[in-house]
C-alpha cells in the first residue's frame, strides 16, 4: 500500500472527526499513542510494538491531513536532503 493511499483512506474515515476535535487535541492523542508505543517497546512484545507503531503512524498522518500536508511528498523531500548529505 502506498503512503498516499493510506493517507487518503485515513482522510476519508477520520477527517471529519479529527477536524471537530481540532489539531491540538488530535496531537494529544498522537502523544498518548507514542507513550503506548514506549510501553510496548519496554515489554518487548513484538505484536504490541507492531500495533502501537501502526497507531502512531496513523495519528501522525491524521495530523498531516489536518495541516494540509502530503506525507508522501514530505518524506520524499526529507530523504532527498538525506541522500545529498544535508
Amino acid at each position: 500500500m502506498e503512503v498516499k493511499e493510506v493517507q487518503q483512506r485515513l482522510r476519508e474515515k477520520f477527517f471529519e472527526k479529527d477536524s471537530e476535535r481540532g489539531l491540538f487535541a488530535t496531537y494529544t492523542w498522537f502523544v498518548e499513542e507514542v507513550g503506548e508505543l514506549a510501553e510496548a517497546l519496554l515489554s518487548g512484545d513484538k505484536s504490541s510494538i507492531e500495533e502501537e507503531l501502526a497507531d502512531v503512524l496513523a495519528w501522525a498522518i491524521s495530523i498531516a491531513n489536518l495541516a494540509g500536508i502530503d506525507v508522501e511528498e514530505a518524506l520524499r523531500k526529507k530523504y532527498e536532503l538525506v541522500d545529498r548529505g544535508e
